[in-house]
């Protein structure tokens, strides 16, 4: 068995102050738990005093303008603590202000905004129910609702800025662990982690032995036992936080012998699961019933979530149909005068659960009866003169309204690609079909990222699924309304239109 990362027999050139600093940074120093700590309760502290100061400022701006007058803050100085604890302590309860939170790709920007209105309803909720809702500014009150989200969100990142820059390696709020498994699997964590990055300093990895070829069982077992028993010597002797076991799974006996090792050490002990795990970023325990399992993958939405996005959907979708009602007759009649051919044009693809449907959108090619598909590319000649100006503003995929209006589609959501296209792509790129789990959009995150046009190689097309699933994973409805925002403003939304 061979350990790393601390002091050996290659090391006794060391002289002993050198050896005592080697140790010195590898032993846990007192006040580390103290140090996280803080850390965790300055930006709690941050967050609560960002949300109370909004509503003061909020409240103070409306009456020196409104009034001219400077009012009595003490009411909104309670207003703004209560709206501030309810958004600080859910994430206190769900550990938000920890350090690995910090460093992790986590979605703060959606759970910000969701603890944000969910504050917000309940301190509604309770001004009702106490009849004070009438001691406070209305104005002042949606002033600070709209300001404070944003102060909210930029105090959170100016934090998980802060943080990332601060911890390092050497950083004694560092989480510490020790790795224990065989070579390939040690080889395989460090090919695929970054743990400079997660806030993780190793401090300790043990090797366990390969068996001989044709070992028996038992002595299979007795070697397994020493390299385990001097391991968990170490482990005491280290203390690190957390000790990670990379046996794989399937290795039954041998990892159940490493858990029985470790439980006797007063660690946190984690499994790291076979390598098929790694294709996952969210993976968790989760329970149906009283069936436990590993979850891999969240339904893509909620009831509730469908239900929203869905009337979303039809409101905005309706009254974009109206309003710019003389602009489709406008094209349409351009298109007619244009070329020979019907204004609309319609093509089969596959929506939610690949299931077939029939898109619209203005014809900006020339009509050609019972041609092979082929995906237009840059300088296509088939492309009419209105067409190419079509294509270049995205106005030709309006009519895909009456898509969402019908419930083919949604208003944003991963494009549906043709038939030919999808069949081709899903044999050849890991999770393609998971697009289909969710409704078509007529815009996408890929879409105002630049990721549209010819896909002339596989990798054009995963970096498109990339940030469908990206989308898919972190949905919310003020991810669509700032993609919605984006289609029209961004210029990556045109980027690569022809």
């Amino acid at each position: 068995m061979r350990h790393e990362r601390f002091p050996d027999d290659g090391n006794a050139h060391l002289a002993s102050s050198e050896a005592r600093a080697v140790w010195n940074a590898l032993l846990p120093r007192r006040g580390r738990a103290a140090l996280r700590l803080a850390i965790a309760g300055g930006a709690a502290t941050t967050e609560l005093a960002a949300v109370t100061m909004t509503g003061l400022a909020c409240e103070l701006i409306y009456h020196l303008v409104s009034y001219e007058r400077q009012p009595d803050l003490g009411p909104s100085l309670a207003v703004g603590l209560f709206l501030g604890l309810f958004v600080v302590l859910p994430n206190a309860a769900r550990n938000a202000y920890s350090i690995e939170n910090y460093l992790a790709r986590a979605p703060h920007l959606r759970q910000t905004t969701n603890l944000w209105v969910a504050a917000w309803a309940v301190v509604l909720v309770l001004g009702f129910l106490t009849k004070t809702t009438g001691d406070h500014s209305r104005a002042a009150a949606l002033a600070t609702f709209l300001a404070g989200l944003p102060v909210l969100v930029i105090t959170r990142f100016a934090t998980v800025t802060l943080v990332r820059r601060l911890i390092t390696l050497r950083s004694d709020s560092a989480r510490r662990i020790h790795l224990i498994g065989y070579e390939d699997d040690v080889a395989s964590f460090y090919a695929t982690h970054d743990t400079a990055a997660l806030g993780l300093r190793v401090i300790g990895v043990s090797t366990l032995r390969d068996a001989p070829p044709g070992a028996e069982p038992e002595a299979r077992r007795s070697q397994l036992a020493e390299d385990l028993d001097l391991s968990v010597s170490v482990v005491r002797f280290l203390r690190p936080d957390d000790v990670f076991v990379l046996v794989p799974w399937a290795e039954v006996e041998d990892l159940e012998a490493c858990v029985d090792a470790f439980l006797r050490v007063p660690v946190a002990l984690h499994l790291r699961p076979g390598r098929v795990m790694d294709r996952f970023s969210d993976v968790r325990l989760g329970r149906v019933g009283l069936l436990t399992g590993i979850n891999v993958g969240r339904a893509a939405l909620t009831p509730l979530e469908i239900a929203a996005k869905r009337s979303f959907d039809i409101a905005v979708a309706s009254f974009a149909l109206v309003a710019l009602s003389p602009l489709l007759a406008l094209i349409a009649l351009l298109i007619r005068l244009d070329s020979r051919g019907p204004s609309l044009f319609r093509q089969k693809r596959y929506g939610f659960n690949q299931e077939a449907f029939w898109v619209f959108k203005f014809r900006s090619m020339r009509a050609e009866a019972d041609a092979a598909f082929r995906q237009a590319t840059r300088g296509d000649d088939r492309i009419t003169r209105i067409g190419r100006i079509l294509r270049r503003t995205n106005l030709d995929e309006l009519p895909q309204l009456l898509n969402v209006i019908r419930g083919d589609m949604s208003l944003v959501g991963p494009r549906p690609h043709a038939v030919a296209h999808d069949r081709s792509f899903e044999r050849r790129i890991a999770l393609y079909a998971r697009r289909h789990n969710v409704r078509p959009g007529i815009t996408g995150w890929a879409q105002v990222n630049g990721l549209r046009g010819e896909t002339l190689t596989d990798a054009d097309m995963q970096r498109r699924v990339e940030h469908d699933l990206f989308y898919i994973d972190n949905w919310s409805l003020w991810f669509d309304l700032r993609i919605l925002v984006m289609t029209v403003v961004a210029r990556s939304a045109f980027k690569n239109a022809y």
